[in-house]
């Protein structure tokens, strides 16, 4: 990737349940940014501070009103993030005084509409989960997954534009996502990595869930995670189709429609805006 001077540059601050975002926007002049910029501008003491960096350019597909590029804090590339994708999709309603965009996402078209005061509601797709849409490193049912760490066992696997493991526990919050989340997110059943959810069933509407996220660590909430979660614990047994997630930084609807689409509600806040300075050039 061509490396080039970020400093400078306008941006803006923004955060979803928690999840929180730098937002660039390479709509009119490209943004390619290095992976070391990338951890620059993430960095929460030397940069700017957020759990993935949004780049927003223009769309490639007819039908799609932007599309999305999405770094972790390590610089790695999502395919989807789904708070993301709400704060951007309601950046983009205001600017064009619309209450439906269709954003574009590597894990595919993602269309997403106003679902209140800045509550943004997105269809986040189908729910993949055959082993190989995970991807596994071979083939297993993904309902079961042999695949235990400490008090952490038998996980469900789903694709949501990123690859989850959903472990089921009493007590999340009891469950040391820092030491084990790095080594379940790296584990060799995981080709691409995975991200790692701790869920605690509450009742057959909510669940009480934590989130190790790959590339980026313990984040108050990650939107694809939700939507996994939910899928998940129905898939088991454990929960309806539609439920509420209440995650570290605040909660999420979601449902898991008959189509197989899952769809996931949930709050929007730009918190600053503000220019990169010339510290960050890549």
């Amino acid at each position: 990737m061509t490396q080039t001077a970020v400093g400078g540059r306008p941006f803006l601050k923004m955060h979803g349940a928690g999840n929180d975002f730098v937002v660039l926007d390479a709509r009119q002049q490209g943004w390619p940014l290095s992976d070391a910029a990338v951890r620059q501008i993430a960095d929460r003491h030397t940069g700017v501070g957020c759990d993935q960096v949004i780049v927003v350019e223009p769309a490639r597909q007819p039908g799609a009103d932007a599309f999305l590029t999405i770094r972790n804090a390590d610089g790695s590339e999502a395919a989807a993030c789904g708070n993301a994708s709400r704060c951007i999709a309601w950046l983009l309603m205001d600017e064009r005084r619309v209450d439906q965009v269709v954003l574009e996402t590597r894990a595919g078209l993602l269309p997403a509409s106003r679902a209140g005061e800045r509550q943004v509601c997105v269809d986040m797709g189908p729910a993949r989960l055959e082993w190989q849409d995970i991807p596994l490193a071979f083939s297993l049912a993904t309902l079961h997954l042999p695949l235990r760490l400490g008090p952490l066992s038998d996980p469900v696997a789903v694709n949501m534009g990123n690859p989850h493991a959903v472990f089921f526990v009493d007590d999340a919050l009891s469950i040391d996502l820092a030491v084990l989340g790095p080594r379940l997110e790296h584990d060799p059943l995981f080709p691409e990595r995975c991200n790692i959810e701790v869920a605690q069933v509450i009742g057959r509407d909510r669940l009480r869930v934590r989130v190790w996220e790959r590339g980026a660590g313990i984040t108050r909430a990650c939107g694809s995670g939700a939507c996994a979660t939910l899928v998940a614990a129905a898939r088991r047994g454990l929960a309806s189709r539609k439920g509420e997630i209440v995650l570290d930084g605040g909660t999420l609807a979601i449902v898991w429609r008959d189509d197989n689409h899952v769809t996931m509600t949930g709050p929007v806040a730009l918190s600053f805006a503000g220019t990169l300075g010339d510290g960050l050039a890549s």
